[in-house]
Parts: C-alpha cells; sequence; structure tokens
C-alpha cells in the first residue's frame, strides 16, 4: 500500500495522453497545496498533451521541526548542505517514487516522456529521482533546492558516470533566506561537472517561493522537451 497521500490531477487537454509531468512539493506542503500555487502563477499551466500529478509527501516526523509530523518526502538532520543525508529515509521515498514512474509507465509513457520536477525539498528528491532511480527521464527542473554535500547523488554519478543523463533546469532566488542561492549555485556546478546539461537561473529580489517567471520557463521547459506526438 502507498505511503503517498492524496494525488492531485492536472489533465491532458487535448485528445491523447502521450506524456506525464511529475510535480513534488516542498516540506510541509501538499500537492493540492503546489498545484493552486501552481496555478496562481501561471493560469495555463496545462498541455494538450501531458498530464499534470502532484502527489502529497507521506506524514512522518521531521528533525527540523522539532520531531513534529509533517508531510515531507525524507527527513534530514538540518536545512543546510553541511549535514550527512538519512540515507534511510531516502530510500524509503525511493520505492513510492519509483512506483509513480511505474504506473505511468504501465499506462503507456515511457520514462523518456517523463519529466520530475518540485520546490525546495521537493526539487531535491528530484535530483535523487532523475540521477540515481531513473536516468531515462525526459527532465529535471528545481526550484530553490539545493543537494548536501557529499551527497549520494553525486557518489551514483561518480559511480556510473556517461550516458545520456535527463537535462536540468535549475532556478532560484538571490534573496532566498532559508535555501541560501550559494548552496543551489554549488548544486548546480557539482552535478553540471559529473556530466549534467542544463540551466541555472536567478530570480532577482526573490525569497524562498515561486514566482510567475520562473514558472514561465518550466513551462517552457517542458513543453521542449515533451512535444507533441
Amino acid at each position: 500500500m502507498s505511503k503517498l497521500g492524496a494525488l492531485h490531477l492536472t489533465k491532458h487537454t487535448g485528445v491523447k495522453h502521450t506524456a506525464t509531468v511529475i510535480f513534488f512539493h516542498g516540506s510541509g506542503s501538499s500537492g493540492g497545496d503546489i498545484m493552486e500555487w501552481v496555478r496562481l502563477m501561471v493560469k495555463n499551466f496545462s498541455f494538450p498533451h501531458i498530464n499534470v500529478l502532484y502527489p502529497t509527501a507521506p506524514l512522518q516526523p521531521y528533525t527540523p521541526a522539532g520531531g513534529q509530523m509533517s508531510n515531507v518526502w525524507f527527513d534530514r538532520a538540518y536545512i543546510t548542505p553541511d549535514v550527512p543525508e538519512k540515507l534511510n529515509s531516502i530510500a524509503s521515498i525511493e520505492t513510492e517514487v519509483k512506483n509513480l514512474i511505474r504506473k505511468e509507465n504501465e499506462a503507456g509513457i515511457p520514462s523518456n516522456r517523463i519529466i520530475v520536477g518540485g520546490f525546495s525539498m521537493g526539487g531535491t528528491l528530484s535530483f535523487h529521482t532523475g540521477y540515481r532511480w531513473d536516468r531515462n527521464l525526459a527532465g529535471v527542473f528545481v526550484f530553490s533546492s539545493f543537494l548536501n554535500k557529499n551527497s549520494i547523488v553525486y557518489e551514483d554519478l561518480k559511480k556510473s558516470p556517461g550516458g545520456n543523463l535527463p537535462p536540468l533546469l535549475q532556478i532560484h532566488g538571490n534573496s532566498d533566506d532559508l535555501v541560501y542561492l550559494e548552496w543551489g549555485q554549488a548544486t548546480f556546478d557539482n552535478i553540471k561537472e559529473l556530466g549534467v546539461s542544463g540551466e541555472f537561473h536567478i530570480m532577482e529580489k526573490l525569497g524562498h517561493s515561486l514566482n510567475k517567471r520562473g514558472m514561465n520557463l518550466i513551462k517552457s521547459f517542458i513543453e521542449k522537451h515533451l512535444p507533441e506526438q
């Protein structure tokens, strides 16, 4: 049985469903929240041939919140790149994410017609998804996200370099006081050095939040890498 909460969906607007986007929310949020937030930013964040899935993370104790129950994809010791990852917690959500992708595959959507992305912790989960668990994906986008120093994502890329890795779109506000811009920039630089091609966009005067310009960049990225078939 899935540990995930409610799954929200924006259905394709055309005749045929040929691609899927999976959008992961940030810590303490939900699929419904991020779906509504996206709609506020971009009213037409829908596509003729693409379903957009907004899953909700499991409810579990979250250490940075004093161990209180929260909808988070995994636990971590602190919100900083300077602590080790909680690999057992990340491994637990791996099964759920793989099941989401497998269900799309079984519905006739191959991995190379799926893009994953997310905001904050959801973006971190997307790094693990696209560069560890399924490198056949069509792309990865992240907004206000980072990887820990010595992340297992880096280690896995070092162990099995080469191949066609999903392209990356990374966006970060220069006024983010929760996930600092330099954390995001360092993540991008590290992952690029390990063979990932992509773009890093800085949003002026943006804190830890989505914005319209960034969401329009994501929409264009999706349309580029998941064209109609």
